[in-house]
């Protein structure tokens, strides 16, 4: 079979394949591309998170992890009512929340897996500063499990690494000589820069804004978002890659979005009722 055959059959195969596995983000309506099963995920990262609290030290301050339950399921229940209300799926029915404190003071971050399991590390509180600042940054993480962000980023892996392998075999290798030419996977690093953190950086743009509605919705002052972002900036003290480096946006560009944002979430997305 010649290369040009080769090739008809597999972007026929692939467009097939890609087109049944589009679909939305909630809210935003961003086009995504989902071929991982987010059920077989979801087990995984449940495993993976009961590994964790083993190995890590849980924080025996009880008042703040009850402070981030409350907050969480303020949370759990704005984004129910909120679909419910507007006649839209819940991607969180199947969710199993879950919510934790590790007591790290050098580690500022929490984060949320696929399937509702949260942790927030003690150190993240130095910039929460007050519960405000707490729902900011749980709403971000708890944005990107809602919008689904590693079922879609595992996806375009997949995607990109078949479409990585399929260009070596019709280039006749030599994809896989640079590679051994460069001692590095220079297609890879290429690919990261080009393609992986540019769709990183958009995700997290995304989960800032469905983090700050859903912390609207919850009852929670917004306007804290941008403050979180500004005493992060102070205390990294400027130590931070260049952006096209990171999968992270720079905290200039975030300060300027949310400042966009935040009096439209407030008109747009007020505190939600239980019905």
């Amino acid at each position: 079979m010649n290369r040009r055959k080769f090739l008809s059959y597999i972007g026929c195969g692939c467009c097939g394949f890609i087109l049944n596995s589009c679909s939305t983000a909630p809210i935003t309506e961003r086009k995504q591309l989902k071929i991982i099963s987010e059920s077989k995920l979801n087990a995984q990262a449940a495993q993976i998170y009961e590994k964790i609290k083993e190995k890590e030290k849980m924080s025996d301050d009880i008042k703040t992890l009850n402070e981030i339950k409350e907050i969480g399921k303020k949370i759990e229940n704005s984004i129910g009512e909120y679909f419910y209300k507007s006649k839209i799926e819940d991607p969180t029915i199947n969710f199993d929340w879950e919510y934790i404190l590790i007591d790290n003071k050098k580690i500022r971050n929490a984060w949320c897996m696929p399937g509702g399991k949260i942790a927030v590390y003690t150190g993240i509180l130095d910039v929460t500063k007050n519960s405000d600042g707490l729902a900011a940054v749980m709403g971000h993480e708890i944005a990107h499990a809602v919008a689904k962000h590693s079922v879609e980023r595992a996806s375009r892996g997949v995607l990109v690494n078949t479409g990585t392998q399929i260009f070596d075999i019709l280039s006749g290798g030599k994809l896989s000589q640079i590679n051994r030419t460069t001692g590095m996977n220079t297609v890879g690093m290429l690919s990261q820069l080009g393609i992986m953190n540019p769709f990183n950086r958009k995700q997290e743009s995304e989960a800032d804004f469905l983090g700050m509605i859903f912390s609207s919705l919850s009852g929670y002052d917004i306007r804290e978002t941008v403050k979180i972002w500004e005493r992060m900036k102070k205390l990294n003290k400027g130590k931070t890659q260049p952006e096209f480096m990171s999968t992270h946006p720079s905290a200039e560009n975030r300060i300027k979005k949310i400042n966009e944002w935040t009096n439209q979430i407030i008109l747009e997305y007020p505190p939600i009722k239980s019905s």
